[in-house]
């Protein structure tokens, strides 16, 4: 069953895009980690070199069933290799939908940068004129997502 909340567009920690002045990827970890996935068959080519960081406080989210699931990609010298979860969702904003999927590196093998459970990385087509502070609507499979009260 497909469902949609609202969510808040907010800056993240600027590490995937590789805005963030002290990040140690000055190019970025999704364009660093996009050959990986694509090796293994998770094709990110049409998506921005960043992550949407939308909240969705006051609710918290998890994944029940991801799409896609990688395990131990050592996509980099800087870090221990790390697992990821994708699921497929929908952004909407401006009255335009686009493709996306939850990116979620594990918590449990990502060193840095931990995001709260309210928070969703959504990897997706770049949206033109969406700024920090924006609402935008989020679809996702509640047999894959599921979002409760916090």
């Amino acid at each position: 069953m497909i469902d949609q909340l609202t969510a808040v567009l907010v800056k993240g920690h600027q590490v995937a895009s590789g805005v963030s002045r002290t990040s140690p990827y000055p190019s970025g970890t999704i364009p660093m980690q996009k050959p990986y996935f694509a090796a293994l068959g998770i094709d990110l080519a049409g998506m921005f070199n960043g992550t949407l960081n939308l909240s969705i406080a006051p609710h918290s989210f998890k994944i029940l069933q991801a799409d896609f699931k990688v395990e131990g990609m050592k996509w980099s010298s800087e870090c221990p290799a790390e697992n990821f979860s994708f699921v497929r969702c929908r952004v909407g904003y401006a009255g335009e939908y686009s493709d996306g999927l939850v990116y979620y590196p594990h918590p449990e093998t990502k060193v840095r940068h931990f995001q709260n459970d309210s928070l969703i990385e959504v990897l997706c087509p770049y949206i033109e004129g969406i700024c920090y502070g924006d609402s935008v609507l989020f679809e996702y499979d509640t047999q894959h997502l599921q979002v409760s009260d916090a």
